[in-house]
């Protein structure tokens, strides 16, 4: 037998055959969301939800009902959010109730308000998971969906499956999910009060004294708003006592009793409404007692005191004649 010539290269072993790829494994469709109700709030989530990549039907909360229901009927990881007034829930959730077993159990109802329990949608906590889903925002027009990046999204659910989902959600629309539990809402949602209806309540009040000043609305409202906006810029960067200015603050006590002087004079505008000069007075001594925590010294805290009090007391004298 005879060997191969001295120097040549032997050929290399034959690879062996290539294994075949597994699948990659398949992306999870999206659950299909639905909005019940087309006012101003179910308009936004929609489309934010939608822009999101959370594809998600809007749908009347009253007459499209039977249809949602329909459609539920063959989508049992759906989530329903109801986009209805705080005093509909309720009658809304009853009427779902009662699909019965149309609707499989897997399917969970959601509520938008901030005031309102887990318990606003009780007739459906029995078979379905429940939760709420509250945008710290207010929606006087339906927004872009942009209007809710960094925004507070108040949580909460029956289950703690639902409760990931509905942060998951938050989150995609570039918000923040804080769970707001049902003995925290009340406090929760007058915060959100004070710190939007209230300050609208409050520029309301300004802009009219401007307007008894000889001013315009418009001339009001473009003068006030820089200057309610720098605010809430120090507020942001120093928190509310730092950002306190003002005369309270720096103990001011004749400016203060100027003030209360003309707002005396000033005529209500209704039986039920409180003259502007006892919303001052008792703004006045709310912004005393964060002026004592920013530093101002006691005594000027006293004087202050006083002088609110004094005007007070003279107005309702002279109311007495």
């Amino acid at each position: 037998m005879r060997s191969s010539p001295a120097g040549r290269p032997k050929r290399p072993p034959r690879a062996p055959p290539p294994l075949s790829t597994p699948p990659a494994p398949s992306t999870p469709a999206p659950q299909p969301l639905f909005v019940a109700g087309r006012g101003n709030l179910g308009r936004t989530l929609a489309t934010a939800f939608n822009a999101a990549g959370r594809p998600a039907l809007l749908t009347p909360a009253r007459k499209g009902l039977p249809s949602l229901i329909r459609s539920l009927e063959s989508l049992p990881n759906a989530v329903v959010f109801l986009a209805v007034p705080d005093d509909a829930l309720l009658a809304v959730a009853e009427r779902l109730s009662e699909a019965g077993g149309r609707i499989s159990g897997t399917v969970a109802f959601v509520h938008l308000s901030g005031a309102q329990e887990l318990n606003a949608l009780a007739p459906l906590r029995a078979n379905h998971p429940i939760g709420s889903f509250h945008p710290l925002q207010s929606f006087p027009e339906p927004r872009p969906p942009d209007s809710l990046h960094g925004v507070v999204v108040g949580i909460d659910a029956s289950t703690p499956a639902l409760l990931r989902r509905l942060a998951a959600l938050a989150r995609a629309l570039g918000a923040r999910p804080k769970r707001v539990t049902d003995s925290e809402r009340v406090l929760y949602h007058a915060a959100a009060v004070f710190a939007s209806n209230y300050v609208d309540v409050m520029l309301a009040t300004a802009v009219r004294l401007l307007q008894v000043a000889g001013w315009s609305e418009k001339e009001a409202i473009a003068g006030l708003l820089p200057l309610t906006e720098g605010m809430l810029a120090t507020v942001r960067r120093r928190g509310p006592v730092r950002a306190l200015t003002g005369p309270v603050r720096r103990g001011d006590v004749r400016t203060v009793e100027r003030h209360l002087a003309a707002l005396s004079e000033l005529p209500t505008s209704g039986e039920s409404t409180a003259p502007t000069v006892e919303q001052y007075r008792m703004l006045g001594s709310i912004a005393l007692e964060i002026a004592g925590e920013a530093g101002l010294e006691p005594a000027a805290v006293e004087r202050m005191h006083r002088a609110l009090t004094h005007q007070a007391a003279a107005t309702r004298r002279r109311r007495g004649r």
